[in-house]
């Protein structure tokens, strides 16, 4: 127990600051030799019915059936009192989870008439509470005329260990039934609330529960007090949870484990190994630590903890700790995280007791760290070697499967994952939804989606972000709606995911409410919403908000630069987007490819052919990029711009890489545009052979040809398209006014004002005529002259 002194001095401490930020200094002043610790015995103790109390039980009970049926218990019962034995029955199987033989006894308790009394029904509701089947406990429950604390409690703490949103929101119905019928609950109940409040990450009804221990002195309890700590932490209120830790007269290891993984889970490193240190001063030399080791593991995430973790690593071998499997575990995930792949890759071999977790670890360590297809070989080694995967190692091959594209691959793995029952696991669903959506598969990702009820953040984000990868934006953002509608608040991903989804509708509108949502919801302009954010307002033409977003982003990095750059150069300001480019170089923040494509594509609109070629060859020579096909696309433009067609065709013809008709389509559009019909000809029948389907391609060549007065060649491309069975695309456009989509398709005569529409294009053509575009009108021509074809 504390002493007094401790005491009075932990309370003038908390008084202090009793709404602040309370701090590990909370409890590192106490005295080491004031503080008792209790091991880790008692936790089954609070779980169902109390064999201590059964015999009591059972005796009310028989004297409640003599009173009410004397005549059956005269003829009935033994002088063993049957009664007794069938709730210490009841108390047996439940602890069994033996659900068949707890059914003989419940048909036995109807038989004998002692389905009456309010003890045998308080062990019935616990027998098929704790077997699973709370529909039935329930409707029992419902039965019991005399309710007593214990019937509260059985089918509360029924509830919050079946777990699940549904299941905690039953118990906070349940603690507001009980409060309102006046029954005061006890550290069973509490300890219920306390669990199911923090699967809900909430703690309203918690509070209430905290006040009522306040109210009835019941302050003491540990396994209530660690439920209670449990609930704040895992609400993110770790101050608060703090206050908990500090009055807790007694600590045992899951307290101290409880502490440290709250202040782990929110990131603060150095407090959770605060505790951790005063926790290896205080412990007692026979308590069981490996669960506090385990927590404080779990928040070494980051390369900078990679010392850390090995002093921790050196103090399980010399404490002994290693026969744990959970901690060996532990230390594999903690190397995986610090992105030390070596030494996860030395604990995982060196571990003799591997169980799925183990190997669950070191896949999801594989696939973290880019090694996404060792990840599906250790996969198949644990196949092999018999070992039956968790859902958490199907997850982690599911993610390495969508990171290479392996759709096949992963489509066994979900063959295999319904053999195994997890098509209703939440986490396995949410790697599911997301290896289809990033395969291009959105109907199967759909079905997935679609197949659970209770969906979190991470399963909306996942579907989301698929939509908005496959260019489905609409459906994306109708999606969001969705998840605001049920009340699902929405994590920094999500919000990227439908910021980008505004960008590529260039919706400013649309993309500035959803600015505001990420206000509302406490986003700050760190990445990835700050870059997403200027994006967005640069794609959207809103410059000036796109550059005040970008100033205000605090610890910028590449992709900040990147957003800005891009911006400034495809709106025109090409100098800027230069200028901000040497800036980011001079703070000494390091360029990646998507940057020189920006670079590139800047020197392009302004003509700057001497610094594009500057760029492009600084992007290998100085940083170590290798040019990837954007990059020979750029350059292609930039020459093409100016006017430099033979510059442009022979760095197609040496460049390196496969590009496909990416470059060839380029340079083709661009001799047609300078009058290079010759050229032009060459780059369409490199396209045609190398079996080009846009139908552009084929406009393009024919008007070339058709230039030329090669008419026999304008009909040979008009047979190949016809027999390639190339369409072309039916042009569509869109602009949203006072909030009402306008949507536009070429030949379209539907649009209530189609004649005003008309007549404004007809204005627009003869001044377009009046200024000599007369290249815009044979575009068209072959355009009319494609269609006529086709049809």
């Amino acid at each position: 127990m504390i002493k007094a002194p401790a005491v009075k001095a932990i309370k003038k401490k908390v008084e202090r600051d009793i709404y602040g930020a309370g701090s590990i200094s909370v409890f590192t002043e106490l005295d080491r030799e004031s503080l008792a610790r209790r091991s880790k015995s008692g936790l089954e103790e609070h779980c169902g019915l109390e064999k201590s109390s059964a015999t009591t039980l059972a005796k009310q009970c028989s004297t409640s059936i003599k009173e009410m049926h004397p005549s059956t218990f005269q003829t009935e019962l033994n002088p063993v009192t049957p009664s007794s034995t069938l709730l210490h029955q009841l108390t047996r199987y439940s602890q069994q989870r033996n659900l068949m033989a707890g059914r003989a006894v419940h048909a036995q308790i109807i038989r004998t008439g002692a389905w009456t009394c309010t003890n045998h029904n308080n062990g019935l509701v616990n027998l098929y509470a704790k077997c699973g089947n709370l529909s039935k406990a329930h409707s029992i429950f419902t039965a019991i005329i005399s309710k007593d604390v214990v019937s509260w409690n059985s089918l509360i703490t029924g509830y919050s260990q079946h777990g699940g949103l549904a299941s905690s929101r039953s118990v906070m119905q349940l603690f507001r039934e009980m409060r309102a019928q006046d029954v005061l609950p006890n550290a069973y109940t509490l300890a219920g609330i306390f669990k199911a409040e923090s699967s809900l990450g909430s703690c309203t009804v918690g509070r209430q529960a905290h006040a009522l221990i306040v109210k009835m002195s019941s302050f003491g309890d540990i396994y209530v007090d660690t439920s209670m700590l449990g609930m704040y932490c895992k609400a993110g209120l770790v101050e608060d949870g703090l206050k908990v830790f500090a009055f807790m007269p007694e600590r045992n290891t899951y307290t101290w484990s409880t502490m440290v993984s709250g202040f782990a889970t929110r990131g603060r490193v150095e407090e959770a190994i605060k505790v951790f240190s005063l926790f290896l001063r205080e412990k007692d030399e026979e308590s069981d630590s490996d669960y506090v080791f385990t927590a404080v593991l779990s928040s070494l995430a980051a390369t900078e903890y990679v010392g850390l973790g090995r002093q921790i690593h050196c103090l399980t071998v010399k404490n002994g700790l290693l026969v744990f499997v959970a901690l060996s575990n532990a230390l594999v995930t903690m190397y995986s995280k610090c992105e030390s792949l070596t030494e996860a890759c030395k604990m995982f071999d060196s571990s003799d007791d591997r169980n799925a977790i183990t190997w669950s670890a070191m896949v999801t360590g594989y696939s973290q760290n880019g090694e996404s297809l060792e990840a599906v070989k250790l996969f198949s080694r644990m196949f092999s070697a018999g070992i039956k995967p968790s859902e958490y190692t199907i997850v982690g091959v599911l993610n390495a499967c969508s990171d290479i594209c392996y759709v096949e691959e992963g489509k066994q793995l979900h063959s295999f994952l319904l053999k195994l029952g997890f098509e209703n696991h939440l986490f396995a669903t949410t790697a599911l939804v997301d290896m289809y959506a990033k395969a291009g598969c959105l109907e199967d990702a759909r079905k997935g989606f679609n197949c659970l009820q209770e969906r979190d953040v991470a399963l909306w984000t996942s579907i989301i972000s698929g939509y908005v990868q496959n260019s489905d934006n609409e459906e994306a953002l109708l999606l969001y709606c969705g998840m605001k509608t049920e009340g699902i608040a929405p994590n920094e991903p999500t919000m990227a995911s439908v910021l980008k989804a505004c960008s590529s509708l260039a919706t400013l509108e649309l993309g500035k409410q959803v600015h505001g949502h990420t206000i509302k919801h406490g986003f700050s302009l760190e990445v990835p919403i700050g870059s997403a954010l200027s994006t967005m307002y640069s794609k959207c033409g809103s410059l000036e908000d796109g550059s005040l977003v970008f100033q205000r982003t605090p610890n910028k990095d590449v992709v900040s630069w990147n957003a800005m750059i891009s911006g400034l150069s495809h709106n025109g300001r090409g100098d800027e987007a230069l200028e901000l480019f040497e800036e980011m170089l001079a703070v000494g923040t390091e360029p990646d490819d998507v940057t020189f494509v920006n670079v590139i594509s800047a020197c392009s609109h302004k003509g700057f052919v001497e610094r594009g070629w500057s760029y492009f060859n600084k992007m290998s020579d100085q940083f170590g990029i290798v040019p990837k096909v954007d990059h020979y696309a750029c350059m292609v433009d930039l020459l093409s711009r100016a006017g430099q067609l033979k510059e442009a065709k022979e760095l197609i013809e040496s460049a390196s890489i496969d590009h496909g008709i990416c470059l060839w389509r380029i340079l083709l559009s661009a001799c047609k545009n300078h009058g290079s019909y010759e050229l032009g000809a060459y780059a369409g029948e490199k396209l045609m052979a190398l079996g080009s389907r846009e139908s552009s391609t084929y406009v393009q060549l024919s008007s070339i040809y058709s230039a030329l007065g090669r008419m026999r060649d304008v009909e040979r491309v008009y047979g190949l398209m016809r027999a390639n069975g190339v369409s072309k695309d039916v042009g569509c456009s869109w602009i949203t006014v006072k909030n009402q989509c306008h949507t536009f398709v070429v030949g379209d005569t539907m649009h209530p004002r189609v004649e005003e529409i008309k007549d404004l294009v007809r204005l627009v053509s003869r001044r377009m005529m009046e200024e000599g575009f007369t290249t815009v009108l044979d575009y068209s021509y072959a355009e009319e002259r494609t269609q006529l074809v086709l049809s």
